[in-house]
């Protein structure tokens, strides 16, 4: 039906008509008796033409009202006027989101804060017991005041709210996605629009919570990179694409955007709702946390070696951040690829939440032998230090109780439980991972150390001074695992961590050496053990047969044989190595049984490229990787820069604040120019200590030529003439 201007429905009075579709109309309507503009949807004949499917429509309107929430749109009143039946919502100025996406995607800002405030609705719509079930763009709104989550139409009562009618006459049979053919009201039917429904609504299957965070997973892609997550030329190739592709990572799209966006995006789009991260409240806080000033994190990732590694300093893949108020954890990369193995290196941001500080020692951290989840030794506000455990595919992390001034985590070989030194129990302890009572092993009064290896003994430090003790994981009495080299001036062995025997173990002997602190190699069945080398910190062994220490402010690694004890071949800079705590000889990083890499980064907040124009008004700011950037020049369409940062070389697409690394081994002070076509770029670069200025295309690509020039230390200037045929320098 459609109703005229006047019209009305019990006390509210049609103004005009807003849209019609699927769901019935929608008209906009005062009410008289609180003076207030309204929204108000009449809803098809045949979805509420039952007197079941009325009152049970009724019942669940008044769990809806209750979500009072300023990222909601408020239902107002439910009515019936003769034969139709109508909602009363509140009037909402602005666009939707869908309306907004046909601009293409939006800055990483408004991603965060937008899409925090989705969570934020759908967090406060769960905990009363309400499913959306329809999570799209075209049901968020955007206003000055925020955004709006509207049209919980297929929006039924969770089991929390109540069981479910066998009849199946829910809140799905009173409104009816365009985008389908019928109206579904039979339990177990697919009700929803197809781009944003999780498998197991696809499959027919109960939608819960966790399917309003699969659609979430989908707004958030597709706010940040204009595309949606999944698409295809049919009804049947998407659904096949949401069954069984993952949909392409963020970063590809928007290479600039935070590496943690990414992560919180493939949380809630994993295939099985078990694996997915598991409340609204949790991508909320995270979104949150990423948005902050300074709280996003850097990550190493590696290539296959000898190649430089990448990192978030040097370049081109992503902006790094800093989230944690000492330092930030990051699982760097799989060792496996330096054989060349076909498994890509493993790259996760642990994020740590605004306000829990990890303890600034190397050795409070500590990934677990699956490589899939990592230990901390963190403290939050008022609280004291205790060990936190991250699952690397899920943001938050749980703290494990009753680890009151826990250090020098360690992992027992199968997982299951975590050796610590306890400030509070003054002594070596263990804790099963789920939870539960501790179990004090021996005293310890100020340690350095733990390890558990794979024949069911521990071994730590017990003091600041002194060898490495001995003790069955079970319990029992301590026995010294290593003694003093008086030869070497040994006061102190600690930091043990085990080779993948179980037998033999690496330590660090203090005081430092010529070139460090001594390596040693010890084995169970001695107190007896030998140098391996000298280093700037402790050394960890990884997967498949490196050791990895500090040497010259690197992470360094270099070929080792477990059984023999001897290194070999060259040695490769994995990263830079975090900044020292006051804790000597420990190791940078720990390792799993998978190769897998741990270790604290140093903050690295994204540098910020402002363009103005001459009045000194600016025109947009960029963020790029951290580093010492210098701007050469504008081309000459002003859609891209020369700059430099390190040694360097790199054009930065100014529209999609991308950079590509055009040049290496320059100096970063010297000349750079774009030819008058913008097609050419002329730099200096060195070649046998000689000064050369380079000819490149545009982007990087095609031939390059090179002129010498006359000898000099430095080249700071060069222009080319208007025909583009000769340089000034």
């Amino acid at each position: 039906m459609t109703l005229q201007p006047g019209a009305k429905l019990g006390p509210y009075e049609i103004v005009a008509p807003l849209g019609a579709g699927g769901m019935g109309e929608v008209y906009r309507a005062t009410d008289p008796r609180l003076g207030r503009d309204v929204a108000v949807k009449v809803l098809p004949e045949h979805l509420t033409s039952n007197a079941d499917i009325r009152a049970r429509f009724e019942r669940e309107a008044k769990t809806i009202s209750s979500l009072n929430h300023p990222n909601i749109c408020t239902l107002f009143d439910v009515g019936r006027e003769g034969e139709t039946d109508y909602l009363v919502m509140e009037l909402i100025e602005g666009e939707t989101l869908a309306q907004r996406l046909l601009k293409g995607a939006l800055p990483t800002a408004d991603v965060l804060r937008i899409g925090a405030q989705i969570a934020d609705a759908l967090d406060r719509a769960h905990r009363a017991g309400v499913v959306h079930r329809d999570l799209k763009p075209g049901n968020v709104m955007l206003t000055r005041s925020g955004a709006k989550l509207m049209d919980f139409g297929l929006a039924r009562a969770s089991v929390a709210s109540g069981p479910v009618s066998a009849s199946g006459a829910t809140m799905a049979a009173l409104t009816q996605s365009p985008t389908m053919a019928s109206p579904l009201t039979a339990e177990g039917a697919i009700v929803g629009t197809f781009q944003y429904m999780s498998p197991e609504q696809l499959e027919g299957r109960e939608a819960d919570t966790r399917s309003d965070l699969w659609a979430l997973g989908c707004v958030l892609h597709e706010m940040a990179t204009g595309r949606r997550a999944f698409d295809g030329k049919s009804q049947a190739s998407l659904i096949a694409a949401i069954m069984h592709v993952a949909p392409a990572p963020v970063s590809a799209a928007a290479p600039m955007a935070p590496p943690a966006l990414d992560r919180v995006v493939s949380a809630c789009l994993a295939k099985d709702p078990a694996d997915r991260i598991q409340s609204a409240h949790d991508v909320k806080l995270q979104l949150g946390w990423i948005a902050e000033p300074a709280s996003q994190s850097g990550v190493g990732a590696a290539p296959v070696l000898p190649a430089a590694p990448r990192h978030a300093g040097s370049a081109g893949a992503w902006i790094a951040w800093a989230l944690a108020v000492v330092a930030l954890l990051v699982a760097a990369w799989s060792l496996w690829s330096l054989r060349g193995r076909s498994e890509a290196p493993v790259v996760a941001d642990i994020a740590v939440p605004r306000g829990l500080a990890i303890r600034d020692y190397w050795s409070s951290v500590a990934i677990a032998p699956d490589g899939d989840h990592a230990l901390a030794c963190a403290q939050g506000t008022d609280a004291p230090m205790r060990l936190w455990i991250w699952q690397l595919d899920t943001p938050v992390p749980r703290v494990l109780e009753g680890t009151d001034g826990a250090i020098y985590p360690a992992w027992s070989p199968d997982g299951r439980y975590v050796a610590f030194d306890s400030a509070k129990e003054k002594g070596l302890c263990r804790i099963p991972v789920g939870g539960g009572g501790i179990t004090r092993l021996a005293d310890a009064s100020d340690p350095r150390g733990t390890a558990w290896g794979s024949k069911g003994v521990i071994l730590f430090a017990p003091r600041s001074s002194g060898p490495i003790f001995r003790v069955p994981a079970s319990g029992g009495t301590p026995e010294a695992a290593t003694e003093l080299d008086a030869s070497r001036g040994e006061g102190s062995h600690r930091f043990p961590t085990f080779l993948p025997d179980g037998e033999h173990f690496l330590f660090t002997a203090v005081p430092r050496g010529p070139k460090g602190f001594a390596v040693r190699m010890g084995t169970l069945g001695s107190t007896k053990s030998k140098v391996i080398l000298e280093a700037e910190s402790g050394a960890a062994y990884a997967e498949p047969g490196y050791l990895v220490f500090v040497q010259g402010r690197k992470i360094i690694a270099q070929r080792f044989d477990a059984s023999s004890g001897t290194l070999s071949g060259e040695r490769f800079a994995l990263d830079d190595a975090p900044t020292p705590g006051d804790m000597d000889a420990e190791p940078a990083v720990t390792a799993s049984a998978r190769g897998r890499l741990l270790y604290m980064v140093n903050p690295r907040p994204a540098s910020t490229l402002e363009w103005v124009d001459r009045e000194g008004l600016t025109r947009s700011t960029l963020a790029l990787p951290q580093g010492d950037w210098w701007v050469g020049s504008l081309s000459p369409d002003q859609k891209s820069a020369l700059a430099t940062m390190g040694n360097d070389l790199w054009q930065v697409d100014l529209e999609r604040a991308v950079p590509t690394r055009l040049l290496t081994g320059i100096d970063p002070y010297e000349a750079c120019a774009w030819s008058p076509d913008g097609q050419r770029i002329v730099a200096t670069s060195r070649e046998s200590g000689h000064e050369v200025l380079q000819i490149i295309r545009s982007g990087g690509s095609g031939p390059r030529d090179s002129v010498a020039v006359v000898p000099a230390l430095f080249l700071e200037s060069a222009s080319w003439a208007p025909d583009g045929k000769t340089l000034l320098a």
